[in-house]
């Protein structure tokens, strides 16, 4: 009977480890892009372990998606026909055909660069104040910006959607302009309440709102397009003086994000929650890519804990074209080490951009989409950033945990899921010129792959 019983275990545990073990390879050369791949048998000399622990967990994921601007929306709704829209929404929105599942994106509350003008929900002619919102208007983004994030809510509607204002409507500024400029104290009550009209007005349309950032890029005062700077001192009095205590006061569960701009500048995150009655209104905070070291987000979480991270813009451009730079760079900072330093959510830039890097008035003059709409033919280019995205998106689904995986060889990164139905995402990127060959330690299995120079590959069981 001991002898049978044991024959039984050894049979069960090599099923297990015989379970198929898919791998999908993205290389920069572009013959493989998500494509299908085979794994080995690891052999005696299998290379660096990576060994992936499922027993340990860290942050539940909420997605990964892409920013839907008003010019995005209008590209995707007037740059195609009926039919080539709603098959390209499915693609981003839905994991059928292989679709990327995005589950995440970023609206702009008013214009951003990528508008076709720049405009707020409440401007009024220079001079003039409206400090009771009595011209507060959701039209600008019902011709377009609405629609777009209506369709993909019904695609997905597990889509989590957040919104950032670029400036305040200019009366409320310094400057009387959407361009640069500081927000006047006088008007820390009125900004506040034009935060939660968009939420609440955002909310009557169908489209739920469950995370703000205060203001985009706080440092930043762009000279051409709607910004505004706004210092922690600024942001914590608007958080726990106002914005905060109305939330709390209407019983609206929008969450509130700190800071939304650089990882060079860890400081200002901190600055801003060092105030107490602040920080008891805020949940998270978010991080964008253009400065400093992904490891600032654990540097904040490290005095802050209890706060979610979030990673809500990077954009790729054509300042970096080459797939064989751009392809591990993106996966390595965004895809693994956002997530590695904590980051429940990744977010990329614009959804879709036309052949010229637009629409967009002012800013970026080359950035690119997830995908290059061309609104002459039709034509739908899938960018190196739909792909180091759709190596996590079709992969690591909602309400997934990240695992521990560690070891491996130098520049092989790597970061693993468990998702709500048991399977594993292991994702692996390889930064260095040469192909890499390592093997997968995991309970129940062991196997190997041989990644070539700066590819990617996901393997899921």
């Amino acid at each position: 009977m001991k002898t049978l019983l044991l024959t039984l275990i050894a049979a069960l545990a090599g099923a297990a480890n015989a379970a198929p073990v898919r791998a999908f390879l993205t290389t920069a050369d572009q013959l493989h892009l998500l494509a299908p791949s085979q794994v080995a048998s690891p052999g005696t000399k299998a290379g660096s372990i990576i060994h992936v622990d499922p027993g340990r967990q860290h942050q539940r994921i909420a997605g990964f998606g892409a920013a839907i601007t008003e010019g995005s929306a209008w590209l995707i709704r007037h740059g195609l026909k009926d039919d080539q829209r709603d098959a390209l929404m499915r693609e981003l929105f839905t994991r059928e055909g292989n679709g990327l599942g995005f589950e995440f994106t970023r609206l702009t509350i008013g214009a951003s660069d990528f508008s076709r003008r720049h405009y707020s929900l409440d401007d009024m002619p220079p001079g003039q104040t409206d400090p009771e919102l009595k011209n507060f208007s959701l039209d600008p983004e019902r011709a377009d910006v609405i629609p777009a994030v209506k369709q993909a809510l019904a695609l997905n509607p597990r889509l989590q959607v957040m919104a950032s204002p670029w400036s305040a409507p200019g009366w409320m500024k310094t400057t009387d302009s959407l361009v640069q400029g500081q927000l006047k104290p006088e008007f820390y009550g009125a900004f506040a309440n034009y935060m939660v009209r968009y939420v609440q007005a955002m909310g009557t349309e169908g489209v739920p709102i469950f995370a703000l950032t205060l203001q985009n890029e706080p440092h930043f005062e762009p000279g051409d397009y709607p910004g505004m700077r706004m210092p922690p001192a600024t942001r914590a009095a608007v958080v726990g003086q106002h914005l905060g205590p109305l939330l709390a006061a209407k019983g609206m569960k929008t969450q509130l994000l700190e800071w939304d701009h650089n990882w060079d500048e860890p400081w200002s995150p901190l600055a801003m929650l060092s105030d107490a009655t602040a920080r008891k209104f805020v949940s998270g905070v978010a991080w964008h890519c253009y400065a400093g070291d992904v490891s600032a987000q654990s540097q904040v979480a490290q005095h802050f804990p209890e706060l979610d991270v979030w990673f809500t813009e990077c954009s790729g451009g054509e300042w970096k074209p080459q797939w064989a730079e751009t392809l591990p760079w993106i996966t390595r900072n965004l895809i693994i080490g956002s997530t590695r330093h904590g980051a429940r959510g990744v977010l990329m830039w614009n959804l879709a951009l036309d052949p010229a890097y637009g629409p967009h008035l002012g800013g970026c003059k080359d950035c690119r989409g997830v995908v290059t709409i061309d609104p002459k033919t039709g034509k739908v280019t899938r960018n190196i950033e739909y792909y180091a995205f759709g190596h996590a998106s079709r992969f690591v689904h909602q309400g997934a945990r990240r695992i521990d995986s560690e070891g491996g060889l130098k520049g092989l990164d790597h970061v693993a899921f468990t998702n709500p139905d048991g399977s594993t995402a292991l994702i692996v990127a390889n930064s260095g010129q040469q192909a890499r060959r390592f093997t997968v330690q995991a309970p129940g299995r062991r196997f190997s792959y041989e990644l070539p120079a700066s590819a990617v590959v996901t393997l899921t069981w």
